[in-house]
């Protein structure tokens, strides 16, 4: 749903400090569009001298198992990766036989923006449920929570949510025990997508345990990049009897990091001292500025709740084609005019108050 038409940019000359870009343009394409955190810079320079064992036998690594219980209580285990495409492959790679399905909302990651990667790499057939909002519920998850022991059919084994969705909208504690209850109660499992599950726990203002581990989550990909991070997410094993062979797999995918310690430094930086929270809460307050700035404009349709650092709202005709000379931005349902914009850790109070400014000349 999501299309490719940005705002192209500038190719100047390179700076005296090597930059090949403009270091004051923002956008609202994406979360990934931002930078590096200062502190997530300085984590990595700290980690950076000397020798280290390879392949995750490192301190940092060791230590980052320890933070994470911090957050998730005792007895997971986890296993940091590449990106988030690899983290969700893994993890469902390693709660299904061959011959399992996994039950997700058309709108998931994993269906529309991994280049069939689960299905691909994975060998996992994706049983795709329609949603308004891109949340699942029990109900949704019966239309195809059926079929076990039928030879002719790939049999659905785990249900996959992604907090937050794809469209901004975020489950509560409440919401994911009973997705977990209902899927547990007919034999399945549920792995969770948390690409910017910190966004979530701002917006919830609950532990991350609280609508993960203990809700019944059994295996969760725990986004970094799009808070803050240069690279890298964690799969935590949140239920490890659910889970096989994620050390095999890992290597398997090509996501077993020799320098694992660079991935673990940033994690711990953003995990320890609650950066995590306090970049997320800003990049969901920058979406709520816009959301309440945007909804006073005649024109601008917003299309569904702002609970997490995202925005989406329909546009006029021809609107966002000419705001998009300025600030890059998706369409992300470009039949409807419906568009998409991000914030970051790094988006400002004059960034929304600009963007809003180019809307409302646009439309006036």
């Amino acid at each position: 749903m999501t299309s490719t038409t940005e705002a192209s940019p500038s190719t100047g000359n390179i700076s005296e400090a090597g930059q090949l870009h403009d270091p004051t343009v923002r956008g609202f394409a994406s979360d990934n569009y931002s930078g590096v955190h200062p502190e997530i810079l300085t984590a990595l320079a700290a980690a950076n001298g000397g020798h280290q064992v390879s392949y995750g036998e490192d301190v940092y690594t060791a230590r980052l198992q320890a933070v994470l219980e911090q957050q998730f209580g005792q007895g997971i285990e986890t296993f940091p990766v590449f990106n988030g495409t690899g983290a969700n492959v893994l993890s469902l790679q390693s709660l299904l036989p061959r011959w399992g399905a996994v039950i997700c909302a058309s709108t998931a990651h994993i269906n529309m923006d991994e280049n069939g990667a689960p299905e691909r790499v994975g060998g996992i057939k994706l049983l795709q449920v329609p949603t308004e909002d891109g949340k699942l519920t029990p109900e949704l998850i019966d239309r195809e929570a059926w079929g076990w022991g039928d030879e002719h059919r790939a049999q659905p084994l785990v249900v996959s949510i992604t907090q937050t969705t794809e469209l901004g909208t975020c489950y509560t504690p409440e919401e994911v025990r009973a997705i977990a209850d209902h899927a547990h109660s007919k034999g399945m499992k549920l792995h969770m997508d948390g690409a910017r599950l910190a966004n979530a726990a701002a917006h919830l203002d609950v532990p991350l345990r609280a609508f993960t581990r203990d809700a019944g989550v059994d295996i969760l990909s725990f986004g970094g990049t799009k808070n803050g991070l240069l690279f890298g997410e964690v799969v935590v094993a949140l239920n490890p009897e659910a889970a096989d062979g994620l050390k095999f797999l890992r290597k398997m995918n090509m996501q077993l990091a020799s320098k694992m310690r660079f991935i673990s430094a940033q994690f711990i930086a953003l995990l320890e001292d609650g950066l995590w929270l306090r970049s997320a809460a800003h990049a969901n307050a920058m979406a709520a500025r816009l959301r309440t700035a945007v909804e006073g404009i005649d024109g601008v349709e917003p299309t569904q709740a702002t609970q997490s650092n995202g925005v989406f709202a329909i546009l006029p005709e021809g609107a966002a084609d000419r705001l998009r000379k300025s600030f890059a931005f998706y369409d992300w349902d470009a039949a409807r005019r419906e568009v998409r914009w991000m914030c970051s850790f790094d988006t400002t109070e004059e960034d929304i108050d600009t963007f809003v400014a180019a809307i409302k000349r646009e439309l006036a």
